[in-house]
Order: C-alpha cells, then structure tokens, then sequence
C-alpha cells in the first residue's frame, strides 16, 4: 500500500466524484480484485490494498479535503510524467469451448519534454557499486579488461556521483567503501591493485554489495549494482536471490554481466529479473570495457527509477508469461506482487508482452481482462512517485470484427518465437530427446536463414550436429543462441518513444 497514490486513479472517478460515485467504482472493482474472489492473482492483492486505501480516503471529508488541497499545490509546477499504453493483440474474440490465449503489449513512454532536455546536463545521480568477481579464472586479460572498464567508468562519474567496488572471490573485500567520486585518481589507484585468487562464491560478494549500497541509498539516485562472474557459485544460490529480493525491496537493482562460459545464466537472469536489473552475455575479455561503460552510459541517462508494474487478472484470467523487450530483452517473473522493471531512460520506452489464458466458454458481451498499473520514481519531481493505470477490456462475439495483430506485437511475437525454440530444444535434451533437439535445432537455423542471421544460423547448424553427435550443446553456442536470439527482440522495439 503506498500513501502517495492519486486516489481518484486508482478507483478511475471524476475529481468531483460524489461519495456515490466513489462506492459503486470500489464495488466494482472489488468484484474483480477482492481476495475472497481472486485468490490466485499477486497483482490483484497488491493493487486492492491501493483500491481500499484510496476508497477510505476519499470518503473521509477532511482527508479528502487535505488531498485536494495539496493535489492543486502540486498542480501548479511543471512536473513530468509517464505514459502506459496498452496495446491487445485482439480487441474483439470469439467465445471458444477450450482456453484461448491473448497479448498484451504494455509501453512505459517518458514524458516527451525530458527528451528535449539539453542532453549535456544530467538529471540522474549514481549509487553504483560494482562487485567484481576476481578469482583464479579471472587472472591475465579478464582481470586486466575489467579494470580498465572500471578506470573508464570512474572518469564518467561525477563528484555528485557515489561509488563503491566490492572484490570478491571465495570471500569478498571491500576495495572502495560508498564515496562521493572526488579524487578520481586515487580511487583508479584501489582498483589497480586487485589480483587474482581463489575459488567463486557470490553470496560473499553481493552481500557486502548490497551493504556498500545501502549506506546512500536515496530517492533521488539511481540504487545500482554491477555483478560481474566468470563463474559458478556452489551452495549459494538460494541465499543470492533471498538477497536480491531484500536489495529489490529497498530500492536497489541488480545488473548481472557473465564473462565466457563458465557460470549460470540461469541464476544470474533470476537475479536480474527480481530487482529490475538486466542480464548479459561478455563472450570475450576485449568486450568488457564498452559493455561496462554503455552499462554506466544508460543509468546515467534515466529519467524515473524503480520502475514497475502490478498486473490483476480477472478471476477468470491467468498470466502465462511476461517479456521484457526493450530496452534489454529478457524473460521476467510474474510470481511476485510486482514485476520489476528498473531504469526509464529519457530517450527510450520500457515494453513488455504478456502472455494470458482466457477461460472457455466466455458469454458473449464486453469483459473486462486485466487492470495494469506502471509506478515508478521521476527523479526530476519534487513529488517523485508516479503511477499510470490501464484497464483492458474485450468484446466476445459471435462475429469478430476483422483485424490485423498490431505490427509491434505481431514482430515481437516472431522475435520471441526464435528465442522459445532454442529453449525448447535445451529442455528437449534435458529429458534426453536428442532427435527432437537436433530438429528443433535444424529448425531455428532454417528460420535464422530466413531472416538474414547468417552466422547466428551457422551456430545453431553446428549445435545441432554437436547434439546428434555427442547428446550435448557446448557451452558457448548455449549462451551465444540464448542470448542473441534474445538480443534479436531489441531490433523490434528500440527508441519507439513517439
């Protein structure tokens, strides 16, 4: 429940609403939210706490009046906002006697005036810490390019900027304690005395992260971590995302880069999706350096920070999946209350396609689906919290209008595609279908082809002569198919922030 909701938003009433008015849009609301009636939905129960603290306020005169009051005090600056734009993939359907399923292509655009903003001054300020694996695996180039990358980004921060570097390996050090960024030198100096040691244990890392960033934690900054691995981590795990959801909690997103082959993408994209953060592939040392920097490059460009959104579904509406397509495309969780979203930059949206199942034997009319609410903190506002809210609604008919899919959704859709058939075909090999994976493998080459990914085509051609060779992908064409075919959904939605 956040006391800095619009309550007449929330509850979708004039601002001249009578107390009539506002009881029936709580009732009607409640049919759809209440827990006595959509037990399975998170979202549903975090948006009704909202929805009953907004009724309680507005029926309450002198609440009310102090609202208001403050409401036109804050009317009167020139503070900027976000958009929510909901896009279905069908808006009329026909009742079916089997589940059928729609998407929804769910845009976060910045207010257009940040784009205009002269680009040279920069709104945001940085917490960053950077927790940086330096174990044996790292000695030699990795280690090396991994402090360049590090000099690099201290030279993009400014003194308004706060920076911490936690070392870790199979115990994690404290390598620059949370500071302003004053004395750039000696701070490149700590970052040059790093070595290589022992084994890879990340909890020891990212805890001691977490702390170093909580010590300026503010709303007025970007809260951000920085994990880089070349590494498993062994025993941990659980322990690493019961943290990453305690960092999420406060504010604190986690990015999680993997150096080479050797570590879990699994884990880390868990990671990234529980806070906001973004996961990523570094194929090669030599890459390191521009990665990290346009990593820093972008948190430094955001406009609103601790971006989310809270998805309820009607009772009779489940969510399948959720994507996140720009601008870094990667699967979210959806077995939270809120799905995490992290940085809106000034010049480019934050998109999402979500995936729900429509129950059978729909009766024939209009019908509400799911109600979506995006928050999030404009850095540049006085009053920071902002929310926006879409309410979908289908009309189910005998004699569907016709229509085309919407071109983003239908392009998203064929990008996601690729992106699933890779996956299909690891889960095919981990039940020891080996011919299934080598067809689903053949396949995604022949669709790559088709679209001119010649050498993504050639990788995916070769893994699957591998697996009907030796029953197993190599661990570099893994990753390089999941993680292109993944980068391959940016191309379909970057910088649409008309």
């Amino acid at each position: 429940m956040s006391s800095n909701i619009d309550p007449y938003v929330t509850l979708g009433v004039a601002r001249d609403a009578t107390s009539e008015d506002i009881k029936t849009a709580y009732r009607r609301i409640a049919r759809r939210l209440h827990p006595d009636v959509n037990h399975d939905s998170l979202g549903a129960t975090a948006q009704f706490q909202d929805v009953t603290y907004a009724y309680e306020l507005l029926l309450d005169p002198v609440r009310r009046r102090d609202y208001d009051t403050q409401y036109s005090r804050r009317g009167t600056d020139s503070s900027l906002f976000f958009n929510l734009r909901v896009t279905p993939s069908k808006r009329s359907i026909m009742p079916l006697q089997e589940p059928q399923v729609i998407y929804l292509l769910a845009e976060i655009l910045p207010d257009p005036r940040a784009r205009d903003q002269d680009q040279t001054k920069r709104e945001s300020r940085l917490n960053l810490t950077l927790v940086l694996d330096h174990s044996n695996s790292m000695n030699g180039t990795r280690l090396d390019k991994v402090k360049v990358a590090a000099h690099q980004i201290i030279d993009q921060l400014t003194d308004q900027d706060i920076l911490s570097v936690v070392a870790f390996n199979d115990r994690a050090e404290v390598i620059i304690a949370a500071t302003p960024v004053t004395n750039k030198q000696s701070l490149k100096a700590k970052i040059s005395m790093m070595s290589a040691a022992g084994g890879t244990e990340i909890f020891n890392g990212l805890s001691k992260g977490v702390e170093q960033n909580r010590r300026y934690l503010g709303p007025k900054l970007v809260n951000h971590i920085v994990l880089l691995t070349d590494g498993n981590t062994f025993g941990d795990q659980d322990k690493c995302l019961d943290l990453a959801r305690e960092a999420s909690g406060l504010g604190i997103s986690i990015s999680a880069m993997g150096l080479g082959q050797e570590w879990n993408d699994e884990f880390l994209d868990a990671i990234a999706s529980a806070t906001g953060g973004t996961s990523s592939y570094i194929n090669s040392a030599n890459a390191v350096v521009q990665f990290l920097n346009d990593h820093v490059r972008n948190l430094s460009n955001a406009f609103a920070e601790r971006v989310r959104i809270s998805v309820a579904t009607d009772p009779d509406v489940k969510i399948e999946s959720a994507f996140k397509l720009a601008p870094h495309p990667q699967p979210l969780a959806t077995n939270e209350n809120f799905i995490q979203l992290g940085s809106l930059q000034a010049t480019r949206l934050i998109s999402v396609l979500l995936q729900f199942q429509l129950p059978a034997n729909m009766s024939l009319g209009f019908r509400s689906v799911a109600r979506i609410v995006a928050y999030g903190d404009i850095l540049s506002n006085q009053q920071q919290q902002f929310q926006a809210l879409s309410d979908i609604s289908l009309e189910v008919t005998d004699q569907p209008s016709p229509e085309e899919p919407p071109v983003a959704i239908l392009d998203a859709l064929g990008k996601l595609t690729l992106y699933r058939m890779q996956e299909r075909a690891q889960e095919a090999l981990a039940t020891g279908d080996i011919q299934e994976a080598t067809r689903r493998l053949e396949n995604l080459a022949t669709r790559l082809l088709a679209i001119g990914e010649e050498q993504l085509a050639h990788e995916a051609r070769s893994e699957a002569l591998r697996v009907a060779h030796t029953s197993n992908l190599s661990d570099q064409g893994r990753k390089t198919l999941k993680y292109q075919t993944r980068f391959l959904l940016m191309e379909s939605s970057e910088d649409k922030t008309e």
